[in-house]
């Protein structure tokens, strides 16, 4: 393995949930006794512990509510880890929600210069690639119009196609392509055997076993916040098609 740009060691995340505990109905119109607040720990990583190399496209699958996205937005260090430490070494760009840093109000031309200046773009550079980008997006005619009036379908494509151009050695991808349509979506995945060719490193989670049999080198099964299975791509994937007793194909 050449040397990793992501480092997990003993990785966990909790969530606190308040919840508030009313006595009775008349405590609560009259406010006569003060509700007693409780909070319920819920745990969505416990103990992971992982290395991406440079150039390496790993696969992280699992049900919903495994802890895949949460371990993504780590990350991106849009969380905080409760326990563990991560190193992230190079420039890491997320696409991992739909419509962040995107505003409603400003149009299809407004959000992609928005969106380039997070990435770390000028506006020079934005005006350069901009053609580009619309020709990508394949939304021409709709960029004057406010983002509000675009379906997430459309929104996933100015996102994707604003963030292909950043100059990123590490790339998080989350099942956000799947909002988009399958020609859409076979561009994207042209997209990902370019990165491939190169030396972008990408951590993609995905419910996708098709894409994570075509493009992923090495995969990640988490069940329940830990790592159940890591291993090739056709391995991990008849193990998850198991999982949800699924019949391989």
């Amino acid at each position: 393995m050449s040397e990793p740009l992501i480092e997990v060691t003993d990785l966990s995340k909790s969530f606190l949930l308040p919840h508030l505990r009313q006595t009775t109905i008349k405590s609560q119109v009259l406010n006569v006794l003060r509700p007693r607040r409780t909070v319920e720990v819920q745990q969505v990583l416990d103990g992971i512990t992982l290395q991406v190399a440079r150039g390496e496209f790993l696969g992280i699958v699992g049900r919903n509510g495994s802890g895949k996205s949460t371990l993504l937005k780590i990350l991106a260090g849009i969380y905080p880890p409760t326990r563990g430490k991560v190193a992230v070494h190079g420039k890491l760009v997320p696409f991992i929600e739909l419509g962040v840093g995107f505003h409603p109000e400003l149009t299809g031309r407004e959000n992609v210069y928005l969106s380039g200046a997070l990435l770390g773009f000028s506006k020079g550079d934005v005006r350069s690639m901009y053609d580009n980008i619309v020709s990508f997006a394949e939304l021409d005619g709709s960029m004057d119009q406010k983002l509000k009036n675009y379906s997430s379908g459309m929104q996933v494509r100015i996102a994707f196609s604003v963030a292909t151009r950043a100059r990123a050695d590490i790339l998080l991808v989350d099942e956000v392509l799947a909002v988009g349509d399958a020609a859409f979506q076979r561009k994207c995945f042209d997209h990902f055997h370019e990165l491939k060719r190169g030396d972008t490193t990408v951590v993609f989670v995905t419910h996708d076993m098709k894409a994570v049999r075509e493009f992923c080198d090495r995969v990640i099964l988490i069940e329940k916040g830990q790592i159940a299975a890591e291993g090739g791509p056709d391995d991990i994937a008849d193990r998850y098609l198991e999982m949800l007793g699924a019949k391989a194909r």
